[in-house]
């Protein structure tokens, strides 16, 4: 297939209004001309140049130049026999100052658990069984409805000895705690991939990625399918005014403040 970003899809890129950008930037599994890979796209106008580096090319800064997509800003490269489960990052060389940096992917799904700090190529394929959920959801969550909210940190609630939980096998045992004190949802601390575990998912830098410390995307999915399948409505908590410098993270990502305001405070 060609390149799944489209002229539409730039068009409303500098228009500002396209809402499902997470669909075209990022890793996304596919085939060019038939030959089966990934393409990768990223976001770093004031960049001088772009590659692609990971496992695929001993991560050689020169092995994978990105194109340039007119106008736009976004860089894009698809490279042959990538599949999901393969690391990489995008090495940024800024027009200014001489900058260059080694970036995690701001749209992946999926990155290595920290403090390893690769983006990893995911799918985000999975069977939902919460159909009786959904179509009960209006009810549950109208202003005339009761509403009682458990806050819970997913990596201190409970432990196995020396290790975290799964998303899967919280799943039984956070439903049957909710459920049983009589509350109607669960509220998650962040769970955006963050480099500080102490910062309890504050500090996020791939809003995109479940933190990978519990599991993977699909264990995340079935424990909120399960929660819903409970009747427990399921809300994310996000705070961005916490903003974390890691420099492979979402700071200074193409020599400027591309994703954050220049005044810390």
């Amino acid at each position: 297939m060609p390149s799944p970003i489209t002229d539409h899809d730039l068009y409303l890129f500098n228009e500002g209004t396209h809402y499902r950008l997470f669909e075209k930037l990022g890793a996304h599994p596919g085939d060019d001309g038939g030959r089966q890979g990934t393409w990768f796209a990223v976001w770093a106008p004031d960049a001088e140049s772009v590659s692609v580096i990971g496992d695929f090319n001993g991560w050689d800064k020169r092995a994978t130049p990105m194109a340039l997509r007119a106008q736009t800003g976004i860089w894009e490269a698809f490279v042959p026999d990538v599949t999901p489960g393969v690391r990489y990052k995008y090495h940024v060389v800024s027009r200014y100052r001489g900058y260059r940096a080694d970036k995690a992917d701001p749209f992946a799904f999926f990155a290595e658990t920290p403090p390893a700090r690769a983006s990893v190529v995911w799918d985000l394929e999975y069977d939902w069984w919460d159909a009786d959920w959904l179509l009960a959801r209006g009810d549950k969550q109208s202003l005339t409805a009761p509403v009682s909210i458990y806050e819970v940190h997913l990596g201190s609630w409970r432990r196995h000895g020396d290790r975290f939980l799964t998303y899967r096998e919280m799943a039984p045992l956070l439903a049957d705690h909710v459920k049983r004190l009589g509350f109607t949802h669960v509220e998650m601390l962040p769970v955006m991939e963050h480099p500080f575990y102490g910062s309890w998912g504050y500090q996020s830098l791939g809003y995109f990625a479940p933190t990978s410390r519990y599991g993977t995307p699909q264990d995340l999915m079935y424990l909120i399918d399960h929660l819903h399948q409970q009747g427990i409505g399921v809300i994310l908590d996000w705070v961005p005014s916490h903003f974390p410098g890691d420099e492979h993270g979402l700071a200074f990502f193409d020599g400027t403040h591309l994703y954050e305001h220049a005044d810390p405070r």
